[in-house]
């Protein structure tokens, strides 16, 4: 029976996983080249259907870039805002990017010519959406464990950002993921303290053999 790890080493994981923050705050100090070589490798240690390992990371290191990827944000702030009808008000006052102060950022994208790869896709082509989160989960935890935080910003305009960034047929950029040190890690999820969403009860996602007949399936006010 393969042996567990120890309890300080056991504790360390579940602190990392449960003092995640999507955070939006950044101070601009620069990360070490060294940790982010690390976070980069946790990335690409990732696993993935049928080992196709379909991400692919952007550095963003050029000030027009950055600018161009803010505006583009920018503009699906404001759709996604007109979008939400009676909450239009209390969405504009989230800050939901911390892509101007952050020390780097960076573009997370699906690989191109995904579809040679069939291995665990032939029914579930959406595979390799999963396994790039996988990815970006790695690089997240990795970053609490270094001191480091990190937002995963999902509001853009997906081929105005192929078009910036100049990537290939078949390619797509899934998440813009500020990185950088802060101040202090949020005590809850942003959206949490903000009143925006809830935490669910755990009871309301685990159920064991079929689908419960008598589970609440209406959207949650």
């Amino acid at each position: 029976m393969a042996k567990p790890f120890d309890d300080s080493e056991r504790d360390a994981v579940y602190r990392a996983i449960y003092e995640r923050r999507d955070m939006r705050h950044f101070v601009p100090d620069p990360v070490d080249p060294a940790v982010l070589r690390r976070l980069l490798d946790a990335a690409h240690h990732a696993p993935s259907v049928g080992f196709m390992q379909p991400w692919r990371i952007a550095r963003i290191t050029d000030a027009a870039l950055r600018t161009g990827l803010r505006d583009i944000v920018e503009r699906e702030r404001l759709a996604t805002a007109d979008a939400l009808g009676k909450r239009r008000d209390e969405f504009m006052k989230l800050k939901v990017e911390g892509m101007r102060d952050c020390a780097e950022l960076l573009v997370i994208a699906l690989m191109d010519r995904r579809e040679r790869h069939v291995f665990g896709r032939r029914t579930l082509p959406e595979m390799d959406l999963a396994s790039v989160a996988c990815a970006i989960q790695n690089m997240w935890l990795a970053a609490r464990a270094e001191g480091l935080g990190l937002g995963w910003v999902s509001l853009f305009d997906v081929d105005a950002v192929r078009a910036l960034l100049r990537m290939p047929e078949g390619a797509r950029p899934v998440a813009i993921l500020c990185l950088g040190h802060v101040e202090r890690f949020y005590d809850e999820p942003m959206l949490e303290t903000e009143r925006w969403a809830s935490r669910l009860p755990l009871t309301d996602c685990v159920f064991e053999n079929c689908w419960p007949q008598d589970a609440d399936t209406s959207e949650r006010k």
